[in-house]
C-alpha cells in the first residue's frame, strides 16, 4: 500500500508519516519548496514538492497512492492577514481532494480538528453531532478549518471515499515550530506562566493522533467525522503537571476573563504596529471562555482507538524540546 502524506514537514503530519511507515506502507510526502524538513529526517519517504494551489503538481504526487493523508494546514491564531488561511485550509483542500478523485485514489483521511465541532452550553463534552455553525466560529482559523470540512463533506456526498477525523489537542515530539499548544508548554515548562485562566483542553499524544488517522482509513464510514482525543484537563491541571515535570513552582494565580481581554487588545494593537504576531491574541483569550472538553467515544467504538495518559505527551514533547535546544 502506498500512501501520499500532506503537511509531513509539520508536527500531526510527521507523526502520521511515522505511522505508516511502522505499519508497512510506502509513503511518499508532499513538501513546499524550501520548507523545513527535519521531520523527515528519520522517514524512508519518498520526497514530492508541490504547492496545494496547484492542481496538476497534486495529481501527480497522487499517481499511484491507495491512500491520502491530507494533514497540511495553516494553524495560526490571531493571523493579521487572514488570506494564507482560507487558501491554504479551504482551497488547498478543495484541489487535493479534486486530484484524488482524477487520481483514483481509494481513500483519503482529512484531517480537520476539534475547532469545527460545537461545545455544549451546559459545559459536557462536545461530540461529533453537537449542533454548532459557522457563526459559532471563533476567529479565520476556526472559520477556515470549518469551511474546509465542509468541502470534504461534498467530497463524500460526491462519491469520493472521504474519512474526516478531528483531533484535539496534540502534544508530543515533533513540534518544530512549535504549534501554539506546543509554545504553550514551553513557556509553562519555562517558568513563562505565573497565572492561567479557568479553562480546559483535551489533550492527547500526537502519536495517538497518528495511530487514529490509520484506523480511520481501515474502518471509518466514508463522510462520518471522528474525534480523536484523549482526557479532558484544565489549564490548571496542564500546567501543574507541566511545572511538576520541569521542576518549576506551577502557577497559582488565577486571572479572571475580564481582565486579559484588555491585555490581548493592546498586545494586538503592539502586533499590528511592530508587524510581529504576539502570544497572546484575541483569538486565543475570546476560545478561552470555555473549556474545550471533547468525547472520543465514537472514534473509541466505531474505530477501537485507544489513547495514553496526558503525562506521557508532555514528558515526550519536553524531552523532544530539550534535544532540540528550544529548553534548556
Amino acid at each position: 500500500m502506498k500512501a501520499l502524506v500532506t503537511g509531513a514537514t509539520g508536527f500531526v503530519g510527521a507523526a502520521v508519516a511515522r505511522a505508516l511507515e511502522n505499519a508497512g506502507w510506502q509513503v511518499r510526502v508532499l513538501v513546499r519548496s524550501g520548507s523545513n524538513r527535519s521531520n523527515l529526517g528519520a522517514l524512508a519517504a519518498e520526497v514530492v514538492e508541490g504547492d496545494l494551489a496547484e492542481v496538476r503538481q497534486l495529481e501527480r504526487a497522487l499517481q499511484g497512492c491507495d491512500g491520502l493523508f491530507h494533514v497540511a494546514a495553516d494553524y495560526r491564531l490571531g493571523a493579521r492577514d487572514p488570506q494564507p488561511l482560507y487558501l491554504t485550509n479551504v482551497e488547498g483542500t478543495r484541489n487535493i481532494l479534486s486530484a484524488a478523485r482524477t487520481a483514483g485514489v481509494v481513500r483519503v483521511v482529512y484531517t480537520s480538528s476539534v475547532a469545527t465541532v460545537g461545545i455544549p452550553a451546559d459545559g459536557s463534552p462536545g461530540n461529533e453531532s453537537t449542533a454548532v455553525s459557522l457563526s459559532n466560529m471563533i476567529g479565520h482559523y476556526k472559520r477556515s478549518k470549518y469551511l474546509a470540512e465542509e468541502v470534504a463533506r461534498d467530497a463524500a456526498r460526491a462519491g469520493l471515499s472521504v474519512v474526516i477525523v478531528n483531533p484535539s489537542t496534540p502534544i508530543g515530539p515533533g513540534d518544530i515550530k512549535p504549534t501554539p499548544t506546543g509554545q504553550l508548554v514551553l513557556d509553562a515548562a519555562c517558568g513563562r506562566m505565573p497565572a492561567y485562566v479557568d479553562t480546559g483542553l483535551n489533550i492527547v499524544h500526537v502519536d495517538d493522533v497518528a495511530a487514529g488517522q490509520l484506523l480511520a482509513f481501515e474502518r471509518g464510514t466514508p463522510g462520518e467525522r471522528y474525534i480523536l482525543g484523549g482526557e479532558d484537563m484544565t489549564l490548571k491541571s496542564i500546567l501543574n503537571d507541566i511545572s511538576r515535570l520541569s521542576g518549576r513552582k506551577p502557577p497559582s494565580v488565577r486571572l479572571p476573563y475580564a481582565a486579559v481581554l484588555p491585555i490581548a487588545y493592546l498586545a494586538e494593537g503592539f502586533a499590528k504596529i511592530s508587524g510581529r504576531s504576539g502570544r497572546l491574541t484575541l483569538e486565543g483569550v475570546r476560545m478561552s471562555r470555555k473549556r474545550m472538553f471533547f468525547s472520543s467515544a465514537k472514534a473509541v467504538r466505531e474505530l477501537g482507538y485507544r489513547w495514553r495518559p496526558p503525562e506521557q505527551a508532555f514528558e515526550d514533547a519536553l524531552r523532544w524540546f530539550r534535544d532540540h535546544h528550544l529548553l534548556a
